[in-house]
């Protein structure tokens, strides 16, 4: 019975004339369908990649690719050295501190401090991440703005005509698991008498900054009306943390907050409800 039916099958396909009977009709379909494969992923990631539409007949660098391979790394340094010291690179508020497993110190940032003995902290930076964003622009500024005039040029020798009103500013801002540059600018490319417009551009990358810095506010608002913060049980309820805190007697709390999976980390001091050697209670 399965003959029968496999003999009327190869008839009806011979007769529909879907497989050709010579071997020279054979590979001309699989050349015909290996063309449309290779193609179609072609397609596919194209329409995937950072890569701008053709212009004049080739395909240019997306501007805001361009941006984020020449300043992410200045970006990156600028995060880490800005958050190792307590949100500020050069504050006069601030402990020098060295980490055991650390050979050099720093100049830790006070986020929360009194000068008096007994008393609660009063906290010292309420918009930490509005304050951090404007520590790491001051930081890659220069060379940002070196960044954005080299992307034009480098349309240039491309052989665009670039139309542009310059970078008017950037910001820096901080979001849920990334950092981002934000710009007002707009840039017009035309080649081959085709036009093409960006504008805002900017770049991101993925960082729990943001999510740190918020932690880093409830440890100073705790210390501020508690004179303390349980490190511990936040831990519990919030695993993604790694909290560390170093008591130096009469200067305070040191902190040290750590994002787990991606080793990020922030640092910083506190001088809260501080007493005095020899007036501690009886344990």
């Amino acid at each position: 019975m399965f003959q029968k039916r496999g003999s009327r099958i190869q008839l009806f396909l011979s007769r529909c004339n879907f497989f050709p009977k010579n071997s020279k009709g054979q590979l001309t379909i699989f050349i015909v369908v290996g063309v449309l494969i290779v193609s179609g992923v072609a397609l596919f990631f194209l329409y995937n990649s950072n890569i701008l539409p053709e212009i004049g007949g080739r395909t240019e660098t997306n501007p805001n690719l361009f941006l984020r391979t020449c300043i992410e790394d200045k970006m990156k340094e600028g995060l880490n050295l800005i958050s190792l010291n307590g949100g500020k690179l050069n504050n006069p508020a601030s402990i020098r501190f060295k980490f055991a497993d650390e050979d050099q110190y720093h100049n830790i940032s006070y986020l929360c401090y009194t000068p008096l003995n007994y008393v609660p902290c009063i906290n010292q930076n309420p918009l930490l991440i509005k304050s951090v964003e404007e520590e790491i622009k001051d930081y890659i500024k220069t060379d940002f703005e070196d960044c954005f005039d080299g992307m034009i040029s480098n349309f240039d020798k491309q052989g665009f005509e670039t139309s542009t009103e310059g970078l008017k500013g950037f910001e820096v801002k901080m979001h849920p698991k990334k950092i981002a540059i934000e710009t007002d600018s707009e840039v017009t490319l035309t080649k081959t008498g085709e036009t093409t417009t960006q504008k805002n551009l900017g770049m991101e990358m993925p960082s729990r900054i943001y999510e740190i810095l918020n932690t880093v506010q409830e440890i100073s608002n705790q210390e501020a009306e508690f004179c303390n913060f349980d490190s511990n049980g936040f831990m519990i309820v919030y695993p993604e943390f790694n909290i560390k805190k170093t008591n130096e007697g009469g200067k305070g709390n040191i902190y040290a907050v750590g994002h787990r999976e991606t080793g990020e980390k922030f640092r910083f001091a506190t001088r809260s409800c501080v007493m005095l050697p020899g007036l501690l209670p009886d344990e």
